[in-house]
């Protein structure tokens, strides 16, 4: 147990979350959706509510995490805004006929953080992604959906990373 002490005080571990002492709480906006489904090369596959599960995944994460609290816009510390951009879906390995076997899917989104008493601009991430792998067979196959629920959450996590480490 001393040992466990003295090795992790040598290492820099802290319990403390990076944030400034001032930002205790965040809203996240209702993302608006942007992506193209009508554009060439698209899959033409419109995802209901996908910026709404986005958003609510990343309100989560938060929660989860801990450094901020989710709050109303109006007293909130911070206001995270976001859009919707894309969402991929393309092969990554295929068999001997060309076949997908595994894909890679990506979502991405254009983020803003703003202090809510200044309006200062804190930081922009015009591109930020969450992504997955999924197989269509074998012991490590998933649906589509699945896979989605899995980009979402990478894309939640990343946010979350993003906003409170980067201080």
């Amino acid at each position: 147990s001393v040992l466990l002490s003295i090795c992790l005080a040598g290492c820099g571990y802290s319990t403390r979350s990076l944030l400034p002492s001032n930002y205790r709480t965040i809203y996240v906006q209702a993302f608006k959706n942007s992506v193209t489904y009508t554009a060439e090369g698209n899959r033409n596959v419109y995802l209901p509510l996908l910026e709404v599960n986005v958003r609510n995944a990343i309100i989560n994460r938060f929660l989860f995490d801990g450094s901020l609290k989710s709050g109303k816009e109006d007293n909130a510390d911070l206001i995270l805004e976001g859009e919707l951009k894309s969402y991929d879906r393309g092969g990554l390995r295929f068999d001997d006929d060309e076949n997908v076997q595994e894909y890679r899917l990506t979502i991405t989104v254009s983020l803003t953080l703003i202090n809510a008493r200044t309006q200062k601009v804190l930081w922009e991430e015009p591109s930020f992604s969450g992504e997955t792998t999924y197989f269509l067979t074998g012991p490590s196959a998933k649906t589509e959906e699945a896979a989605l629920q899995d980009a979402i959450t990478d894309l939640a996590r990343r946010v979350v990373e993003r906003t409170i480490e980067d201080w």
